[in-house]
């Protein structure tokens, strides 16, 4: 539940429905499916093994697989590219916690309310925005303090099952509604054309893996923690991936319907959810209610995601060095905090860093972990001696050339899009910038490892298992 936790937020409530309507409707759903379980089910067997095995978080997982102090700087490449996508991720959260609370506060049913102008209210205040994500920061940390067992675990054991309840709540209220069942055919029904564009292939491979969380060291940090004995590959790789896709698909049932019935536009972009949806509630029967329902569901997914995501950090603070896990959890935060403040102040900035990471950072940390399992663990030797120990799902050898030549050649392929995609667009300067980062992390990574990569401080590291 804490993997899956993970992984619902924002990729699945707010962006698997808008890409969804902009690619096709239907057709989009089925590019999305075949390479999530194509791609992201293998790399995230492979990302919770190499953790399970190593005990360790990103960067003592490198130490302890590769032996070399350079080599330790993919593991720092990973924790940096965590890091700079969870900054830019708190923001989002202290979107959901606003929408949130006015929800509580039946805002979006009162007389006059104007979608377009709350929005932009609410995103040009940047003092507000900034304010939210203080909040979130400070929430996140107060529930990580507590560790795995005892702080994630019994947040998501409670705010998962209320999501889907939710988002079963609103899937059947929006079916119901005049017109609703044209939202439905629209997911059904594909456009097989959109099946022939490379965007859309492109657009369904960056939903799986930005929505699975692969490569984000999240798998492998919850990997660290389970016992000799746990089911990987069911409990890392199946159960996890398909939570995953129902929480996506009820997230499109319970937008689609409601955009048809009150003659909305489907590929209204990111403004879907919080300006477009934020309209109907006023004229839905109970509407106050189900506006409630809704982005307190949203909520609950945005801010579990971002426990998974700042768990990551947490565990490598405290594994590399002398700071508990109290100390971890405030180091962590204060720095996700401190990085993500230009986010929260403006959403253009916010906009350039999802460009810069998700287009470029992301495929790196993913390469650098696959890598590590494919190219020096050995896919054949990780599939006998780890994850098919105590497996209910056997793992046959098909798996060994996925994960190490597959997604390797995918996680390149996306690298190159990004480049070429941006030649001649107004994103070339930034595109040329994220290279260039990228480039200068990796150099920098593994020189500043191979200097300080030593060993962690003695009891320094984070028990598997425990309470942390």
């Amino acid at each position: 539940m804490a993997m899956l936790g993970a992984m619902v937020g924002a990729g699945n409530i707010w962006r698997m429905p808008f890409t969804t309507g902009e690619n096709g409707g239907g057709a989009f759903l089925v590019a999305y499916i075949l390479l999530l379980y194509l791609i992201a089910v293998p790399g995230l067997m492979a990302e919770t093994m190499i953790g399970r095995y190593t005990n360790h978080g990103v960067i003592g997982a490198f130490r302890k697989v590769l032996g070399s102090k350079r080599a330790q700087g993919l593991g720092l490449v990973v924790l940096v590219v965590n890091v700079a996508l969870m900054s830019y991720y708190a923001p989002i959260i202290g979107w959901a916690l606003y929408y949130a609370g006015h929800s509580v506060l039946m805002t979006f049913t009162q007389p006059g309310f104007l979608p377009q102008a709350f929005w932009e209210g609410f995103i040009n205040n940047s003092a507000l925005v900034v304010g939210m994500h203080t909040v979130t920061m400070a929430g996140l940390a107060g529930v990580l303090v507590f560790g795995i067992r005892r702080g994630i675990e019994r947040v998501v054991k409670w705010m998962i099952p209320l999501l889907v309840v939710a988002l079963v709540a609103v899937s059947i209220r929006g079916i119901t509604l005049p017109g609703g069942m044209e939202g439905v055919a629209f997911v059904f029904t594909p456009d097989w054309g959109y099946l022939t564009r490379g965007s859309t292939w492109v657009a369904a491979l960056s939903q799986a893996l930005f929505s699975t969380g692969l490569g984000w060291g999240i798998a492998l940090t919850y990997g660290s923690y389970l016992s000799r004995y746990d089911d990987v590959p069911l409990g890392g790789g199946l159960f996890t991936a398909i939570g995953n896709t129902s929480i996506g698909l009820l997230a499109v049932f319970a937008t689609f319907p409601v955009v048809f019935a009150f003659g909305l536009e489907p590929s209204a972009g990111s403004n879907l959810l919080f300006i477009s949806m934020a309209q109907v509630f006023p004229e839905l029967p109970g509407g106050s209610l189900w506006a409630i329902v809704f982005f307190v569901s949203f909520f609950f997914a945005t801010f579990t995601s971002g426990l998974g995501i700042t768990e990551v950090a947490v565990t490598t603070v405290s594994e590399e060095t002398r700071l508990s896990r109290t100390g971890a959890v405030l180091a962590s935060c204060g720095a996700i905090w401190l990085f993500g403040l230009p986010s929260a102040y403006s959403s253009a900035f916010l906009g350039q860093m999802d460009f810069m990471f998700g287009s470029f950072g992301l495929p790196l940390a993913t390469l650098s972990i696959i890598a590590l399992v494919a190219w020096k663990f050995g896919p054949e030797r990780a599939r006998v001696i780890d994850l098919n120990r105590n497996a209910g799902v056997y793992v046959g050898s098909w798996w060994n050339p996925v994960v190490k030549y597959v997604i390797p050649v995918v996680m390149v392929f996306i690298l190159g899009y990004g480049v070429y995609s941006s030649i001649g667009t107004p994103n070339q300067r930034l595109m040329l910038l994220g290279v260039a980062f990228m480039a200068a992390l990796v150099a920098a990574s593994t020189a500043v490892m191979s200097v300080v990569g030593d060993e962690p401080p003695s009891g320094s590291a984070t028990v598997p298992g425990g309470d942390d």
